[in-house]
């Protein structure tokens, strides 16, 4: 008898896997954040270039602009005032550009951040670290940041995309602390991260690799869940 398929290998896995993101949990600021003080609110890529224009736009990371800025809002509200922007921030050049097309590059509006978020009453207050790859921390400043910060425990990531810079941040933060023995949380709410979709029909027609935004964004999170990051679908900012 012959292997099953991946396909058919996969279906009660995929049917698992709506089930698991339809119950998600919904916690509250005060819930998820209860000491303040001691967390962090990271942010990645909400720039221009993955929002408004050039060639990695689109609709699904610029319908997290305004939920993301609403969510800082109530995060500095409620004393989360470690923010910080992590954003592609590219030399013209980069290598990254023989994977992916060139954007964000430094100097251009691409580069620049989404305007809900630079229009945050509190944006000259943010600290912007600027990444050259899909790494937040390889050659970044991202790990000095956390050095200065020993106190910091909790770390909420938001942004795009889920299966790309959003699961790398989330990943190291984990990796890092469990690899140095450090009691942290890193939590990442499903509403404010997605990642892009590219059809297969369309992705065929254009020479490129197909990407299922439902799919992968769902299996990134998943996957991240797997390796003790707290995933839910939601931090409700009114409780």
């Amino acid at each position: 008898m012959a292997n099953p398929s991946l396909v058919e290998q996969s279906g009660p896995f995929l049917a698992f896997l709506d089930e698991w993101m339809s119950n998600l949990p919904v916690k509250t600021m005060r819930q998820t954040l209860p000491k303040p003080e001691h967390c962090a609110l990271l942010s990645v890529d909400l720039t221009a270039g993955f929002c408004d224009a050039g060639p990695l736009s689109g609709p699904r990371v610029r319908a997290l602009a305004a939920p993301a800025a609403a969510f800082m809002q109530a995060a500095w509200q409620h004393g989360v005032t470690a923010q910080v922007l992590l954003q592609d921030t590219h030399s013209p050049d980069a290598p990254e550009f023989a994977s992916w097309p060139p954007h964000c590059v430094r100097g251009t509006a691409e580069a620049e951040t989404v305007g809900e978020i630079k229009t945050l009453p509190f944006f000259d207050r943010l600290e912007v670290i600027e990444k050259d790859s899909i790494s937040s921390n390889l050659n970044t400043a991202l790990p000095a940041w956390l050095a200065d910060r020993p106190a910091m425990d909790t770390f909420v990531v938001i942004g795009d995309c889920t299966d790309l810079c959003v699961y790398q941040l989330a990943m190291f933060l984990r990796l890092d602390a469990d690899a140095r023995g450090l009691r942290r949380r890193v939590i990442v709410p499903a509403a404010l991260v997605d990642t892009y979709d590219f059809p297969v029909d369309a992705a065929q027609a254009a020479g490129a690799m197909p990407h299922p935004g439902d799919l992968f964004h769902a299996a990134a999170l998943y996957h991240l869940a797997l390796n003790g990051v707290e995933v839910v679908k939601r931090i409700d900012i009114n409780l």
